[in-house]
């Protein structure tokens, strides 16, 4: 069989050092060892911006050369992203934009100026056209995308073709919904060792942090010889001619409900959520005003909080959607909220013009009406067993 890996690894950017010291421990160290050990084994890595960034921080060079030897070798391939994990269909497009930008300067200050990144990760796989053509436009050639994306339902991709999206022109390649939300290699050891064709895509951590594979499951997989491996641009290359698609927006947790009722990034930005409603409006208050002051002499510290609080976590985990199935927590985290929305009122705290100082105020003012949703709710429906 051939089994097409794509693996997601991301930190947000504001988490503390002991969680990011966890995953890189228990994850990303496993998955580079696993690669080092089997030479033949070759796969596509979303590696974020901030995630890299971190890691400096936290002096982990040694695991960022064993990445770079593995990424000269061509056993890893790297696509870009955005720096600092945006839900892009929901942010301005010049903010997208700079954090495309921004994330290939991290990536290339790291790994060298001749790195070749053809494809491209929407975090989330947050598919939406004009964000599309921003990656597009940005000189990226392909995107993997949740199978759900082809037509905004399951069951319907034929997963040996490559696409094209008729809105942006770009290559796309999807994911198997089913066998990406379990523990693929188990899957493969036990289940389909000779299925023609498998493309799956996890967020990393799932190899160790989030699920304890006692069994080495994924060393046994990529040990084994009816296993064979590609990156995704080998793949695309293998396959012509390309099938036009009419893509559907949504996210590699859409449901076909949510796209049918036009709502297909509802755990970023649910009509019904109180607290999603209130985020959005006082991120977009400071958009609005980080915008305005963009020729401030402080601008740079403004994008760096703007950037930060615009994470997708300070949004999904307001959703309060339970992700046991998927080997995660229920998404409702009122520090993780609180973060994002303390990097957002800093944005603006961090203007030096004096002509914003009404404007401070009134943002002062929204930023804790939120802090006293967010933690009303918490006590009042989250915490606890209340009955």
């Amino acid at each position: 069989m051939l089994w097409i890996n794509f693996l997601h690894l991301y930190q947000p950017p504001d988490s503390e050092s002991y969680i990011i010291k966890e995953a890189t421990e228990k994850s990303y160290e496993r998955i580079v060892a696993a690669l080092e050990n089997n030479p033949s084994t070759k796969i596509t890595m979303n590696i974020t911006g901030c995630l890299i960034e971190r890691w400096q921080e936290l002096h982990y060079f040694d695991l960022l050369e064993r990445l770079k030897k593995l990424i000269a070798s061509g056993r890893i391939e790297l696509c870009g992203s955005v720096a600092y994990h945006c839900l892009m269909p929901l942010v301005p497009k010049k903010e997208v934009a700079r954090q495309i930008k921004e994330n290939t300067r991290i990536l290339k200050a790291v790994f060298g100026e001749d790195l070749k990144l053809r494809g491209f990760f929407m975090p989330e796989m947050a598919y939406g056209p004009d964000a599309a053509k921003i990656v597009k436009n940005s000189g990226f050639e392909w995107l993997i995308l949740d199978e759900i994306c082809h037509s905004g339902k399951l069951g319907e991709v034929d997963f040996s073709k490559v696409y094209r999206d008729k809105a942006s022109g770009m290559k796309v390649i999807f994911r198997s919904r089913k066998f990406s939300t379990c523990y693929v290699p188990k899957m493969i050891n036990k289940k389909y060792p000779y299925q023609e064709l498998l493309i799956t895509a996890t967020d990393g951590e799932l190899y160790g942090l989030h699920y304890r594979d006692k069994s080495g499951e994924f060393e046994k997989a990529l040990s084994n010889p009816a296993v064979q491996t590609a990156t995704i641009s080998s793949f695309i290359n293998s396959r012509k001619p390309l099938y036009v698609a009419e893509l559907a927006r949504g996210n590699w947790e859409s449901s076909e409900a949510e796209i049918q009722g036009d709502n297909p990034y509802s755990l970023w930005s649910d009509r019904k959520n109180q607290v999603h409603l209130k985020l959005w409006r006082f991120a977009e208050m400071i958009i609005s005003l980080v915008e305005k002051y963009r020729l401030d002499r402080n601008r740079k510290w403004s994008h760096y909080y703007l950037s930060r609080g615009l994470a997708s976590c300070t949004f999904w985990w307001a959703s309060a959607k339970d992700f046991s199935h998927l080997f995660g927590p229920t998404a409702w985290n009122p520090d993780a909220i609180e973060r994002g929305v303390n990097n957002l009122i800093r944005a603006v705290r961090s203007i030096e013009d004096k002509n914003s100082r009404d404007e401070k105020i009134r943002a002062e003012a929204e930023c804790l009406k939120i802090k006293q949703l967010i933690w009303q709710k918490h006590w009042e429906e989250h915490w606890g067993n209340k009955k």
